[in-house]
């Protein structure tokens, strides 16, 4: 096919060299000559560089770059065109305007791709003479390391053009998701349960970034932390995100912004790109604070009181035996006694006051299981000091042979870190199937492929179990009162039905 890329900034070079390399001749082409001729060098020497490190072969190169065609004139005849990919400025009338051109210039038969990434699909091909044919075609940036692209039909346009994308697509090396025209589409969607919901969480002090982003990584197995995410990818642009998605999903609650944002983006505290953000950068940039030392005594006695599993308190009883602690038996905690209540969804503090335990000594622990060696420790404001830092020692002991475990310790809030992300996380994604904006399997393998998590979020779900990942969204609801926390349908249906997260079911129209 010959394709047409309009834009030859990041993304538009990126998709050049992209499709050059899938076997297409690209004609390559910006209202800026010099743009053209600079994307041309670079898509150069990302080829020479794929060659000396036996990614590619030197044929395989220079049949690519053949194929490469600069063009002077965006807007000249292309009877042989049957793609266009505009990769210009995220500006809704740029847009128009450049496809208003090319209506005029390329005959009817070719396709219109728009490679916005937070613009509706739908309003940028309003402005064409034939809107039909016209879809979104979103890839993610660095191009050809990121291989997902979001299909986005528009709501005029023509039922053949999604599939035939998709095709081009995978043809190419790339997977495909077919996504609706609706604020974020997929991957931006899905990304904003783990940053609000972390957001959230500093908003309540239950711990700071740094804190936050270790659990996220030793607990939930993710590459970053969220607020390393948001200082790689700039607060300026999350922030933007978040509020776009937010209100164009009419301020549904689950995606409600952070009070945090706006005064950090002014202060232009974006992070990497200005040397501050969550955290420093830079060569004089102060070294990150180390965890402080386990300081407590790790022989004092335990008692495991119960929490809203028996299975949660069997076995964190198992594992802190196994690591040679003294575990009490026995109705009530000794006078000594560390009390540790395994919380899943709910407070320490409740489990104090329903159960009669001794505030000063009694602490959380998040019965998540652990993709690493952290745990994570929860304390209230009654507890005393001294009885933490000996809970912290406990909790960090570990079975013969095997590394201490390093322990987070945490403000006591409704379901501790780990839960609270890992159930925002999946609800989003189970709103986003639950309104059919796209297929439970594009959902994961999107957010796995574009995100990097360790699984997709409804499998991720599973993998806790759809009745247990109601339990906590239901306990989060009724021990906060936040609305954010409240159950999908997508996801009551099916831990009632005991269907895994990742079906999409039947729908009415199949059993008509």
């Amino acid at each position: 096919m010959r394709i047409r890329i309009v834009g030859a900034g990041a993304m538009g070079r990126g998709i050049a060299q992209w499709a050059a390399a899938g076997g297409h001749t690209v004609e390559l082409c910006d209202v800026r000559t010099e743009a053209v001729t600079a994307a041309v060098d670079f898509v150069r020497s990302m080829l020479e560089r794929a060659v000396d490190k036996g990614r590619m072969s030197a044929g395989d190169r220079d049949a690519a770059l053949e194929r490469l065609v600069p063009l002077d004139d965006p807007w000249g005849p292309g009877p042989e065109v049957g793609l266009v990919i505009e990769a210009v400025r995220e500006d809704l009338d740029t847009k128009a305007e450049v496809f208003g051109k090319l209506e005029q210039a390329l005959p009817e038969s070719a396709v219109f791709a728009t490679n916005t990434s937070s613009l509706s699909v739908t309003r940028i091909a309003a402005s064409l003479r034939d809107p039909g044919r016209l879809a979104g075609l979103h890839f993610f940036n660095p191009v050809p390391l990121m291989r997902i692209v979001e299909v986005v039909p528009g709501a005029a346009t023509r039922p053949g053009i999604p599939a035939a994308l998709t095709e081009l697509v995978e043809s190419c090396g790339h997977r495909a998701v077919t996504v609706a025209d609706t604020p974020g589409f997929l991957v931006n969607h899905a990304g904003r349960g783990l940053v609000t919901e972390a957001l959230a969480l500093l908003e309540e002090s239950v711990a700071d970034p740094a804190g936050i982003d270790r659990i996220a990584r030793d607990v939930l197995g993710l590459r970053m932390g969220p607020f390393e995410l948001m200082d790689l990818t700039g607060l300026d642009v999350t922030a933007a995100v978040i509020d776009s998605i937010w209100q164009g999903f009419r301020h549904e609650d689950r995606l409600r912004p952070s009070y945090l944002t706006p005064n950090r983006v002014t202060a232009g505290l974006h992070g990497r790109k200005t040397g501050q953000g969550w955290f420093a950068y830079g060569p004089e940039a102060p070294a990150p604070a180390p965890e402080a030392p386990v300081t407590g005594d790790a022989d004092r006695p335990v008692f495991v009181a119960g929490g809203e599993g028996a299975g949660d308190t069997a076995a964190l009883r198992s594992a802190l035996s196994a690591a040679g602690a003294t575990v009490e038996s026995g109705a009530e905690p000794s006078g000594r006694a560390l009390v540790l209540v395994p919380v899943w969804g709910t407070t320490v503090a409740a489990s104090v006051a329903s159960l009669g335990l001794p505030a000063a000594r009694t602490f959380g622990v998040d019965p998540l299981a652990p993709a690493g060696r952290r745990r994570v420790l929860a304390v209230t404001p009654a507890a005393d000091p001294a009885a933490a830092r000996d809970a912290r020692a406990v909790l960090a002991r570990a079975a013969d042979g095997e590394d201490p475990w390093a322990v987070s310790v945490v403000r006591d809030t409704a379901g501790s870190v780990a839960q609270r992300l890992l159930a925002s996380v999946v609800s989003v994604a189970a709103s986003i199937a639950e309104r059919s904006l796209a297929t439970p399997a594009d959902i994961d393998l999107a957010v796995t492929t574009g995100l990097g998590y360790p699984a997709g979020p409804l499998a991720w779900g599973d993998r806790v179990g759809a009745a247990r990942m109601l339990e906590l969204q239901r306990a989060l609801h009724a021990t906060t009162g936040d609305p954010r926390h409240r159950p999908t349908r997508w996801l009551t249906e099916r831990a009632q039905l005991r269907l895994p997260l990742t079906d999409p079911g039947n729908a009415p129209a199949d059993c008509a």
